[in-house]
């Protein structure tokens, strides 16, 4: 029996008076059998006659989102979980890329047909939460148990080539490995450079999720290279050239031990700690493009690698006010801190820095400066492009403590600019 949220049979009882029967499955019942929590739960409904009927169920329950309407699809917030309620249907692989699908809702298909469209036999395991029992028609359960990961349907599993990093991703977070079976197809799926369909927003997302969920990221690029996912990233194939692909992993690894907690912080890290084995700036920008349109994540990243030879014995109060004008200190020690982990020097002078960090309260915001161009105008000056100049001139004068209040601060710059 799978415990489920108590406030959910209240739905539940209401679709059993309409005739209806719901199936959770997936992520929901994977993640359960493996000890795991999780909000997010799929369930699929049977014995319905159309979405709109579907979808008027549910609107006693909640605000209802539409928005997948066309694959089945009825979004539901409840509480706190998340729900997606599903009408079991087929697809068909009709044209190139994640769009590329012809999707056929079946009010009388059964379990195991409607089930055969999905990627592992793991996340095909459904709950009959009205008869309180399990379906488990491809075996899943039985993979759990062996730390297998095995399609669902190898004649339909190439249709999404996305699969190949979901697969990725699902061995490093479930500490699983991949049948051979799925190692031939994912293989031949690279060979057909078939990666090269999906958007980079897609491929990014399930790089998140092998990087922020995973507490050993090392499982899933050992796999990005087995089974030549590798060849589409060239960058990777450049670090694997150099022989300096197994301390990516140890870096990886590492990093994700080290994880503060928020996603967006997390992955930023993650990226910059692949980044550091990348020679080049531009290449690290380029890397970085193939996952994102994001430039202030890529300027973040950027910053991180462009400081990955700052050296640890200069940490004084003049060069940590510096950097912490261009970048926040707390990522760049855990950055630092996991660049240098094998050196007990460099971790001694990185934690003394730290503390002087903390204590000139500069950790997570730079000292302000103390000019501004209406200082600047004040002192009889016309607005010009050399402005920039002259205040980032006296910025790093006023780090350098050549004066301490705003009065010694124009005093010294009407001296510089001899007015």
């Amino acid at each position: 029996m799978i415990a489920y949220p108590n406030k959910l049979d209240i739905i539940f009882d209401k679709m059993q008076k309409c005739g209806v029967i719901p199936i959770i499955i997936g992520g929901y019942i994977r993640d359960y059998l493996l000890e795991i929590n999780s909000k997010d739960i799929d369930i699929e409904v049977y014995n319905i006659p159309s979405y709109e009927k579907l979808e008027t169920l549910l609107k006693e329950f909640g605000s209802v989102n539409s928005v997948g309407k066309s694959f089945g699809v009825c979004k539901l917030q409840y509480y706190e979980l998340e729900l997606d309620f599903t009408l079991p249907r087929v697809e068909s692989k009709i044209s190139q890329g994640h769009k590329g699908f012809e999707i056929e809702v079946k009010e009388n298909i059964d379990f195991y047909n409607a089930t055969k469209r999905r990627d592992f036999t793991i996340n095909s395991i459904g709950y009959d939460v009205v008869n309180k029992k399990l379906l488990d028609p491809f075996h899943g359960i039985d993979d759990l148990k062996s730390k297998t990961l095995r399609a669902t349907s190898t004649n339909t599993f190439t249709d999404d080539p996305l699969r190949a990093l979901r697969a990725v991703q699902f061995c490093a977070r479930f500490n699983l490995n991949p049948d051979e079976e799925l190692e031939s197809m994912i293989i031949n799926m690279m060979d057909k450079n078939l990666l090269n369909e999906i958007s980079k927003e897609r491929i990014f997302l399930e790089f998140q999720k092998l990087l922020l969920q995973s507490s050993q990221p090392s499982i899933g690029f050992k796999l990005i290279k087995a089974l030549d996912i590798i060849e589409h990233f060239l960058e990777l194939k450049s670090i694997d050239k150099k022989g300096l692909y197994a301390e990516l992993l140890s870096t990886l690894d590492a990093m994700a031990k080290v994880k503060t907690g928020k996603d967006t912080t997390d992955l930023i890290l993650m990226f910059a700690a692949i980044s550091f084995f990348i020679e080049d700036l531009k290449k690290v920008e380029s890397f970085l493009n193939r996952f994102t349109n994001d430039k202030n994540f890529i300027q973040l990243v950027i910053n991180l690698v462009t400081n990955k030879e700052v050296q640890t014995d200069t940490l004084d109060r003049y060069t940590l006010s510096k950097l912490a004008s261009t970048i926040e200190l707390n990522l760049l020690f855990i950055f630092l801190g996991v660049i240098h982990r094998n050196s007990s020097q460099n971790l001694a002078l990185l934690k003394d820095a730290k503390k002087l960090a903390k204590k000139l309260h500069i950790l997570d915001k730079k000292i302000p400066s103390m000019l501004r161009g209406e200082d600047l105008i004040n002192c009889g000056l016309t607005p010009s492009k050399e402005f920039k100049i002259i205040l980032e001139m006296a910025y790093d004068a006023q780090l350098k403590g050549k004066f301490k209040t705003h009065e010694e601060a124009l005093v010294w710059i009407k001296r510089e600019l001899i007015l």
